[in-house]
């Protein structure tokens, strides 16, 4: 398990995604404050079945739960938007939908990670990372 990772939320959606491809239904990653508040935006509207954190040294991990053995898992795709390379900020009215409201993003903004449909709620807009469905 590597410590070290230039975009955390990548190496977050990456190894769900990789884990969801091949049938897992636990991972383990190393933790930070980011890949905890997104696990447990993720977790929240139900695409996560649990997460836990442990403390260890040098730095905790996080054993996310993706689906309960024998249930498929709820995401069919996730995929990281803004990247270190190209950022997407959006206003809150400009919040994309993702598969006709079936989907949803994960936007950054001044009042913490949320869903998009929070943010419009809310009418704050911010930098758009994770989309999901």
């Amino acid at each position: 398990m590597s410590l070290q990772s230039t975009d955390q939320i990548a190496d977050l959606i990456t190894r769900i995604r990789n884990a969801v491809l091949v049938g897992k239904n636990e991972i383990l990653v190393p933790t930070s404050k980011l890949k905890l508040a997104v696990t447990e935006v993720l977790a929240k509207n139900g695409y996560l079945s649990a997460y836990e954190v442990t403390e260890a040294k040098p730095r905790g991990v996080l054993h996310i739960t993706i689906n309960q053995p024998g249930t498929s898992a709820k995401i069919n795709e996730i995929t990281k938007v803004s990247k270190p390379g190209r950022r997407v900020y959006s206003a809150a009215a400009d919040l994309p939908v993702v598969k006709s409201g079936r989907g949803m993003v994960i936007v950054s903004t001044s009042k913490g990670l949320m869903t998009g449909r929070e943010a419009k709620k809310n009418k704050l807009g911010g930098e758009i990372l994770v989309k999901v469905w």
